[in-house]
């Protein structure tokens, strides 16, 4: 109980020092455009009156946290699940690519990871790609993907995939390779004290030690491959997605629609983190690893 309450009081701490923020910045942000309609409408509002239209105007500059709360609670639950402008139906075509994309990130970087550290000149020559390819804006790599990809007939939730598996697979590669590099001298000198073959030291040392490297980076990844699949919506004109909700709202001017788009993104980002972390307990859990 006190290690959940000193978990559970800084964050509402910082939770409501956010809200708090928020609210002062829409009052800002939002009264420039207030004052020139009261100004319109022969209107001289008192301070109270003011801030309270500020933090109620239909399209704001920012809108206020009780205007997102209230619009993400409308079209995630008083909305049927198959209409367009649910963000449970929404949310649901952006984690299929998602996840998708991140089976794949995730297949390629363990690929990638036992290659590198197996075969000397893979990491004298491959890992330097790797990390130079993460300094290219993935805003100007979805483009080609999809392009390139609808060159060949390959369109709809393949093209959104491979976007995130090209933001998903680095972190996975990074962290099995210092995870399969993680065995200390002695571990590996008693493994050939045994005669062990290169392949045994490999499933028996190895992997079991590189499983702790290999969640954590997952968490990231999965985190990672949330952002490709919604960025790799915006260039192919997707009429479904989260993506496609933030366009929608850039388009028509509504403010509150994106940020309630960006809270559904948030959501599902944190729920996948959380179901990496449990899956990885569970592993750890099966493999004989004691809790800290």
């Amino acid at each position: 109980m006190d290690t959940f309450r000193d978990k559970l009081i800084p964050v509402t701490s910082i939770l409501a020092g956010v809200i708090v923020l928020w609210y002062v910045f829409a009052v800002i942000l939002n009264a420039p455009f207030q004052r020139d309609l009261d100004t319109r409408a022969n209107e001289t509002p008192g301070t109270v009156e003011f801030i309270g239209k500020t933090l109620s105007q239909p399209k704001p500059t920012l809108p206020a946290p009780h205007q997102v709360a209230v619009n993400f609670f409308e079209n995630t639950f008083l909305r049927p699940i198959t209409s367009n402008r649910s963000l449970v139906y929404n949310a649901w075509v952006t984690l299929s690519s998602t996840l998708l994309g991140f089976a794949f990130g995730t297949a390629l970087g363990i690929v990638i990871a036992v290659g590198i550290v197996h075969v000397a000149t893979l990491d004298r020559s491959l890992m330097p790609w790797i990390i130079a390819s993460q300094t290219i804006p993935i805003l100007a790599v979805a483009p080609m993907i999809i392009v390139v990809l609808a060159a060949i007939g390959i369109t709809g939730l393949i093209p959104k995939a491979m976007i995130s598996t090209y933001l998903s697979f680095f972190p996975v590669t990074v962290g099995m390779v210092k995870g399969l590099r993680s065995p200390e001298l002695m571990h590996l000198d008693l493994m050939h004290t045994y005669n062990a073959s290169r392949a045994q030291t490999f499933w028996k040392l190895r992997v079991p030690a590189s499983v702790p490297f290999l969640f954590t980076s997952m968490k990231v990844a999965v985190a990672a491959s949330l952002v490709g699949a919604i960025v790799g919506e915006l260039p192919t004109g997707a009429v479904a997605g989260i993506g496609a909700k933030l366009l929608a709202g850039a388009y028509y001017s509504q403010s509150i629609d994106i940020w309630s788009a960006l809270v559904a993104g948030s959501i599902v980002a944190a729920l996948l983190v959380m179901v990496v972390g449990i899956a990885g307990r569970i592993v750890d859990s099966a493999m004989g690893g004691r809790p800290a």
